[in-house]
């Protein structure tokens, strides 16, 4: 394991000592443990953000897309137990798509 020196604060390092002894820890632990969960929500952001922009792209390369409605309707019944079919995608008119294509390159 390697070293790193941080600088903190005197009062945010009170409220971490104060936290962690208060679940039976040290800082040192709270502090691994907070750094930990920021870099797995920074990375789940990334990946999020990764899938979302191909999904865009095979959108705009295919011009199928899922409505709100279907997918709500989706994921209600999955909540209720059930064990719905997927919705089926819905195609874009050709000149439909053509403008989504054209918006895509005008907003990058």
């Amino acid at each position: 394991m390697s070293t790193t020196t941080i600088r903190l604060p005197e009062e945010l390092k009170s409220r971490i000592e104060t936290l962690a002894a208060a679940r039976g820890s040290t800082a040192h632990a709270f502090m691994l443990e907070a750094i930990a969960e920021a870099a797995d929500r920074l990375e789940l952001e990334q990946d999020f953000a990764a899938e979302a922009e191909r999904r865009l792209q095979d959108m705009q390369r295919t011009g199928e897309y899922l409505t709100v409605d279907d997918l709500r309707a989706y994921a209600m019944a999955l909540a209720r137990g059930e064990s719905p079919a997927r919705p089926k995608p819905r195609k874009m008119a050709d000149e439909e798509l053509q403008r989504f294509r054209s918006s895509m390159r005008r907003t990058g």
